[in-house]
């Protein structure tokens, strides 16, 4: 999979909405929690248009505010990359392999800015890009998100977020049919949430 296709993964994905009165933005933005490190993991199934068995992978991803997200895939193939509100930096045995400038990619601009706030759980922030639908009940609550820009809802379709204190689960259905869902686990937040080897990729 590769760079980008594994961050859109990454930055959206989907689970069916319950049927009750929307939820305002705000009402579930007051629920997240907004913390300066956060690290965790993830498992990660995309099923292809036209083949049968879906793709898996998992790994461990960290968030730094103001600093960037690390995703880090260990299995079926182990690789890192590194995004910053400036770029997209996929590495490989310690080297670069690949470099998205988001000035030179609008496209890139876009999704790193949605990334950036739904890790950091800035639902105000992605109503900037979305058209949001959001329903809340017993502490959980799932939004879904339209895309306002062709070219944004081109690159990663339609996207549905759940959660409570954290966002538990992203789904993308593209235009093209492929299906990405995510969940995240085991997170932890503040001092010894991040290894050094991790804080040491930021650098």
């Amino acid at each position: 999979m590769n760079a980008r296709s594994l961050l859109c993964c990454l930055a959206l994905l989907a689970i069916p909405p319950i049927a009750q009165a929307a939820a305002p933005v705000q009402q579930i933005q007051s629920r997240l929690a907004k913390p300066t490190v956060m690290c965790g993991r993830f498992d990660q199934t995309k099923q292809l248009t036209g083949i049968k068995k879906p793709l898996q992978s998992h790994g461990r991803f960290c968030v730094l505010k103001g600093r960037g997200i690390l995703w880090q895939t260990l299995q079926p193939f182990p690789g890192t990359l590194r995004i910053t509100r400036d770029a997209i930096v996929q590495i490989q045995d310690g080297r670069i392999a690949m470099k998205l400038d988001a000035q030179q990619e609008p496209v890139v601009k876009m999704i790193n800015s949605v990334l950036f706030s739904l890790l950091a759980g800035d639902l105000s922030q992605l109503e900037t890009l979305f058209e949001l639908d959001g329903s809340l009940r017993d502490g959980h609550w799932q939004v879904a998100l339209k895309a306002r820009q062709p070219a944004l809802a081109k690159a990663i379709g339609d996207i549905s977020l759940a959660g409570a204190s954290y966002v538990d689960k992203v789904s993308m259905q593209e235009a093209s049919g492929d299906r990405t869902e995510i969940s995240f686990s085991a997170i932890k937040t503040g001092e010894g949430a991040m290894t050094a080897e991790e804080g040491a990729l930021f650098d």
